[in-house]
This record gives structure tokens, sequence and C-alpha cells, in this order.
């Protein structure tokens, strides 16, 4: 009962004191201003009681260590794993060895508008930091595997187990179906990669294709009235050729696109050929739609926006 007495009274004389020093603002002469009237909690503070001082100080010592014991058992709870069982999981993934982890392939979706039924499938090389953007018909299983199966095609089993053979992911419903992931299109025996996923709401695990989708996002804005129906294979053309051809500070200012081409070879050839990726120079980067609007506009298609 004291402290809610305290708590009252101090919430009285905060207000008080408030409209006191508004009051001295409007009608007093500026000299009169010029005296400071205090105000807030630490002036109010002053002017209780010892005893109501040291009620109130107690029920702020409560609430900071309630506070403190929330914020330490949320943070010591451990995150949800995948719904696709052990062998798949993140930890899954964790135990590989370092290379093989480093090698790996972070894969997701992004999406425009609500009511869009095509979406981009993002594939990060972690190795040499490229981001690839394929458009899918519709947000599914069965599109993510096609386009896989486009990429294997184009570049064969033995150069797709090499850069996609092992992938990290999330549990969104277009990735559910690993059996279709994995299976190579391709005639001979064995499949083309592992999938791996990552724990529930937990994207940070595959951080590095998000940080991308950043960027991507400069070339494909929110809430510009973009519609990912509008897009065609040969915009996903022009935004990888933006996207890799940044330099980047982490490589020494080597944009992703030589850094593909470095560590693959004549199979990061194959596959930039495949996707109608360039390197731009550096003078030419726009790294906004206008990029899109500006290829769309050359081959004589209406801008995005």
């Amino acid at each position: 009962m004291l402290e809610r007495c305290s708590q009252m009274t101090i919430a009285a004389m905060i207000t008080q004191q408030i409209v006191l020093k508004r009051m001295v603002g409007r009608f007093a002469p500026r000299a009169i201003r010029l005296m400071r009237v205090p105000t807030g909690y630490s002036a109010a503070m002053m002017m209780l009681p010892r005893e109501t001082m040291r009620v109130t100080a107690t029920s702020i010592r409560k609430m900071a260590s309630s506070t403190a014991q929330t914020r330490g058992s949320v943070a010591r709870a451990a995150p949800a794993p995948t719904p696709h069982g052990p062998e798949r999981s993140f930890s899954a993934f964790s135990a590989l060895p370092e290379g093989e982890r480093e090698a790996a392939c972070e894969m997701d979706t992004v999406i425009g508008r609500a009511a869009d039924r095509q979406c981009v499938l993002t594939l990060h090389l972690r190795c040499c930091r490229a981001q690839l953007c394929l458009l899918l018909p519709e947000r599914s299983s069965s599109a993510v595997a096609a386009a896989l199966d486009v990429l294997e095609a184009a570049v064969g089993k033995r150069a797709f187990q090499r850069m996609f053979g092992l992938i990290l992911t999330d549990n969104g419903a277009e990735f559910s179906d690993w059996e279709s992931l994995e299976r190579s299109c391709l005639p001979g025996k064995g499949a083309r990669c592992r999938v791996y996923y990552g724990d529930v709401r937990q994207s940070q695990q595959k951080g590095g294709c998000e940080r991308n989708h950043v960027e991507l996002r400069k070339l494909l804005p929110k809430r510009r009235g973009i519609s990912f129906d509008d897009l065609e294979a040969a915009d996903m053309a022009a935004v990888m050729s933006q996207l890799n051809s940044e330099p980047r500070p982490s490589m020494a200012f080597m944009p992703p696109l030589r850094a593909l081409l470095a560590a693959y070879g004549d199979d990061g050839a194959a596959l930039t050929a495949a996707l109608g990726v360039e390197e731009v120079p550096y003078g030419e980067l726009l790294l906004g739609v206008e990029a899109v609007n500006r290829a769309r506009l050359e081959r004589g298609a209406d801008p995005l926006i």
C-alpha cells in the first residue's frame, strides 16, 4: 500500500512541476523564466520524505531484478530444431568439417507483392560471396526443384555438385520436399546435393544470403509498386550482373563475379554464361531499380516503375 501511495505521489508531483513550468514559460517575463524551475523525476524525488524514497528505491531494484531474470530466461531458451529430422538439422550441418561448411550454398526465396505468383530463388555461394537469382513461376517445392534442374542441366552433374553440393536453407514450404531437391535430373546414380535446414526462425544461420538480400532489395525495392509477375529471366540476369560486380571490402575489393570465376574456373564460366551474368564496369554500376529499367528499355520492354 505504501509503495502504491509513493508512486501516486511521485506522479502527482511530476505533473505539478510540469504544469508550473509551462505557466511560468507562458506568463512570466524573461527574467523569471531564467530561474529554471526543476521538473521531472529527479526533482520530485528531492521533495519526497526519506521513508518514501527508500520504498521507491526498493521497488525500482525489484523491477530491475525481475527484468534481468526475464531476459536471462529468454536468452537461455534453445531454438526449435527443424522438423526435417536431426540428420538434416543445423546441428548436423555445424558438425561438418569447416572446409565443407565454408563451401556451402545458402538458399532462400524473395517475394514481391502479396498478390504476386512469381518469386525469386536466391542461391548464395559462401566461398566467393556470389548471389544467384532465379525466377520461379510459383513458390513451391516443385518450382525450386525445377530451377535446380535447369542449373544442373546447364553445367553438368559434376560441376553442380562442386558448386551446390551442400545446401543450407530454411523451413519454408517451398523447400520441404528435400528428396526432389536432391534428386538429379541427369542419368546416373547418386544425389546431386545434400540439403540441410536451419533451426526454426533462425535466419542468421544463413546470414550471408540474408545480407545479400539487402543489396537485392536495392534493385527490386519493396513498397514501390513493383510486381514480380512482371519480371523476366533477362531481368534476373541484369540483377545478378549488378550484384556480383560490386567490389566487396571483405574480399580486398574483388567483385564476387571475379571470385566465382577464380574459384570454379570453367565450371563458373559455364554457370555465368548460362545465366547471362556479365561483369559491369565500376563506373556503370547503378545498384538500383534504374539498372533493371535500363536493361528493359534496351530490349524494348516497359520499365518496372
